[in-house]
C-alpha cells in the first residue's frame, strides 16, 4: 500500500498540474462552466479525471524512463505499451494508486527514427540535459515536482527550428516548445448523471461552442467497442520564440486540449447496478489514441481556425 504522505504529495502535484492547465487552456473551464449551466455538475470536482497525458522526447536522460519515475514513486503501476508506427511514437499507460486518481499516459518520440537533420535539431536542445533531471528532484516535495513539470528543460527554441521540426513531426515541434506541459486531461463522461455517452456529450460540446477533433471521425471507438473517445481541437497560443538574432518573435502554435472518454461496462459485469472502475474497460487503444494525438496537429487547428462558427 502506498503511504498516506506520498498520496498527499501526489494530490499536490496533480492540483498544480490542473491549476496551470486551466489557466492556459480556457476550454477546460468553459466546458466545466457549461456543464454547471446544464445542471450536470455542481462543482468542478464533480468531474472524474479519466487520465492525463504527457509527451516526451526519446533521448538520453529524458523520455519515458525519466518522467515515469515521478509517478512510479507515488504508487502508479506501469501497464501496456503502444506503438504509433507512422508517428514514430511509443507510449505506456500507468494505473493509479487509488480509484480517485487519474490514469497516466506518457508518450515519447523515437528520435533515432527521424531524419538526420531533424534529429540534429532536437539534440541541439536536449543534449544540454547531461543527467536525468528527475534524479535530482525531491519527490516528497510536491511544490518542487510541480515546478519541475512546468519548467523549461532546455533553451527557448528558435522559430526556424520549430517550423523545421513541424515539417517532419508535429509531435516533435509540440514537445520542443511545450516540454512536459500537460498535454490534456480527460472527462469520464460515463460517470455523469446525464450526457453520459460520447455521442450525447459531443453534441453538448458542439452546442456549447467548442470544436471537436474529427481526425478519423469525431468519435473514436476501440476494436472491442468498449472504449469510446473524443477531444477538442487544441487551443492556439501566442508563443514567444528566439528569433536567432538575440531577440524574440511570437508565433501562434498549438497548446493543449480536452479529451472525453466513455468506458463501457464489460460483459461479465453487465448485471452490476453501480459499476466502478474495475468493472469498466480499462487501458487504451492504439487506433483511438493515434487520432487523439492529432488534436494538436495543423490538419485540425488550421482547418478549424479558418472555419467560422
Amino acid at each position: 500500500m502506498v503511504e498516506t504522505q506520498r498520496l498527499a504529495t501526489l494530490d499536490e502535484v496533480m492540483n498544480g498540474l490542473m491549476r496551470r492547465y486551466k489557466e492556459r487552456v480556457p476550454d477546460v473551464q468553459g466546458i466545466l462552466n457549461a456543464l454547471r449551466r446544464e445542471g450536470i455538475i455542481q462543482h468542478d470536482h464533480d468531474i472524474e479525471n479519466d487520465h492525463v497525458a504527457f509527451r516526451t522526447m526519446g533521448v538520453p536522460h529524458l523520455g519515458i524512463t525519466s518522467l515515469e519515475k515521478i509517478f512510479l514513486y507515488y504508487g502508479y503501476e506501469k501497464r501496456d505499451m503502444y506503438n504509433f508506427a507512422a508517428k514514430k511514437v511509443t507510449a505506456y499507460w500507468y494505473a493509479p494508486p487509488t480509484p480517485r486518481h487519474p490514469r497516466i499516459f506518457i508518450s515519447q518520440l523515437r528520435v533515432p527514427e527521424l531524419s538526420e537533420a531533424t534529429a540534429r535539431i532536437i539534440h541541439s536542445y536536449t543534449d544540454t540535459v547531461t543527467s536525468d533531471p528527475v534524479d535530482a528532484l525531491d519527490l516528497d516535495n510536491g511544490a518542487a515536482v510541480d515546478a519541475f513539470l512546468h519548467a523549461p528543460l532546455w533553451r527557448t527554441p528558435t522559430l526556424h527550428d520549430y517550423l523545421a521540426l513541424a515539417a517532419e513531426s508535429e509531435f516533435a515541434s509540440w514537445v520542443i516548445y511545450n516540454r512536459y506541459y500537460l498535454n490534456h486531461f480527460t472527462i469520464s463522461v460515463h460517470n455523469l448523471p446525464r450526457l453520459n455517452t460520447i455521442a450525447e456529450f459531443n453534441a453538448f460540446v458542439e452546442r456549447s461552442g467548442f470544436r471537436l477533433n474529427d481526425a478519423g471521425g469525431k468519435i473514436k471507438v476501440s476494436e472491442d467497442g468498449y472504449l469510446i473517445q473524443s477531444s477538442t481541437v487544441a487551443q492556439m497560443i501566442e508563443a514567444e520564440f528566439d528569433d536567432g538574432q538575440g531577440g524574440t518573435v511570437t508565433h501562434r502554435i498549438s497548446g493543449s486540449y480536452v479529451e472525453f472518454a466513455e468506458r463501457r461496462v464489460l460483459p461479465e459485469f453487465a448485471g452490476i447496478a453501480t459499476p466502478g472502475r474495475e468493472h469498466r474497460r480499462d487501458g487504451f487503444e492504439t487506433g483511438n489514441a493515434d487520432k487523439i494525438f492529432e488534436s494538436t496537429y495543423s490538419n485540425q487547428t488550421n482547418r478549424h481556425a479558418a472555419d467560422p462558427m
